[in-house]
């Protein structure tokens, strides 16, 4: 190597006071780390999602990336956290009390052998009947439930749906299914957040890919029900949502619109009040993703803050043809709704000039 391909680094007394930082020359970027008495120097951008390696934390000799916690050898750039995979690293020169650093890289990058996650793909309608999504947020004892209203109406605007509707049907119940609440990547940067959810990417016990999967790839309509828990709809709701943020986010990030077509309504049961406010944040949080709405876009029933008569409740639920009625009503609707987007969403039949009907965005 000649002299000129060598950069001076600094110090080598004030380098070694960090353990590791991000060297930024230009557009190359390295993690520059220094343990046991020894520099080691990678390549600052991870593999994974392009995050800042020098502005993780050194473990093991391991550079972990701060975004996500994929981690490099600090020597060699071999992925410490996946059997493949490597980002260069850089040779290193003591010299008159300095640290110089080769800007050729000693070793390639190695891409990771990993597939693409199933949730990679590009959200592509098959063809069949109208597919209707339940979605359960009551938590409950699973060893011992108890009767929920608002599963309860759901249910029955799901059988309406199959049976007079002619729909395909899903339930999924959030209070069976095992996954982790948001662990708050979008706080670091919006893309940090990344589409599939790097916790769904990580952990293959994560269940809420069921949910990822029902909601862009299969159902046309999404039914929402959720009891009513201090004003507000259950921790369940929200724990949901904290983890579809990455939908929204692939908007603004990416650009990339993952729900089109599709539409949500909601089932509201509670012994509270603040109907309007719960059917309110439902509706902006659905509304953001890209989901439409059909007319009265909500059912919902409470015996206000003073009743505290549960089982009083519970029985005039079940009693009520109007909130049965209703529940098929909205059911009808979303179909309707959905049924016209797919629709229009067809290419136009083909004109003698050969026209064809611009697919919107």
């Amino acid at each position: 190597m000649t002299t000129e391909q060598w950069h001076k680094l600094g110090p080598v007394e004030t380098l070694r006071r960090q353990p590791l930082q991000q060297i930024v020359l230009g557009e190359l970027r390295i993690a520059l780390s220094y343990a046991d008495g020894k520099f080691g120097a990678i390549a600052g951008t991870c593999l994974h999602d392009g995050g800042p390696l020098g502005e993780g934390t050194l473990e093991n000799d391991c550079v972990v990336c701060p975004w996500h916690g994929y981690a490099f050898h600090r020597h060699t750039g071999q992925c410490c956290t996946e059997t493949t995979g490597a980002v260069p690293c850089f040779h290193l020169k003591e010299e008159g009390g300095d640290l110089y650093l080769a800007l050729e890289p000693a070793t390639p990058v190695v891409p990771s052998a990993r597939p693409p996650h199933p949730l990679a793909r590009d959200p592509e309608r098959a063809p069949g009947p109208l597919r209707v999504v339940g979605v359960s947020t009551t938590i409950m004892n699973r060893q011992h439930p108890r009767f929920s209203t608002s599963d309860y109406l759901l249910e029955i605007a799901l059988a309406h749906a199959r049976e007079q509707g002619g729909a395909e049907t899903r339930l999924l119940t959030l209070n069976e299914l095992n996954f982790r609440a948001c662990e708050g990547y979008y706080s670091k940067g919006a893309e940090t957040c990344t589409w599939p959810c790097t916790i769904t990417q990580q952990d293959a016990d994560d269940q809420m890919q069921q949910l990822y999967e029902a909601l862009i790839f299969w159902g046309d309509v999404v039914l929402v029900a959720t009891p009513i828990r201090w004003g507000a709809p259950s921790s369940l709701y929200f724990k949901m949502a904290e983890r579809m943020n990455c939908i929204q986010n692939q908007i603004t990030v990416a650009n990339r619109v993952l729900i089109r077509n599709k539409v949500a309504a909601f089932i509201i049961t509670g012994g509270q009040d603040n109907i309007q406010a719960v059917a309110g944040q439902l509706l902006m949080f659905f509304g953001e993703l890209g989901f439409q709405f059909p007319q009265f876009p909500f059912i919902a029933h409470s015996r206000g803050w003073t009743a505290e008569d549960m089982d009083t409740n519970v029985a005039q639920v079940r009693a009520s043809a109007e909130l049965r009625d209703g529940s098929c009503a909205l059911a009808g609707r979303c179909l309707a709704l959905a049924g016209a987007l797919l629709r229009a969403d067809q290419p136009a039949a083909s004109t003698e000039r050969g026209g064809r009907k611009a697919h919107p965005i």
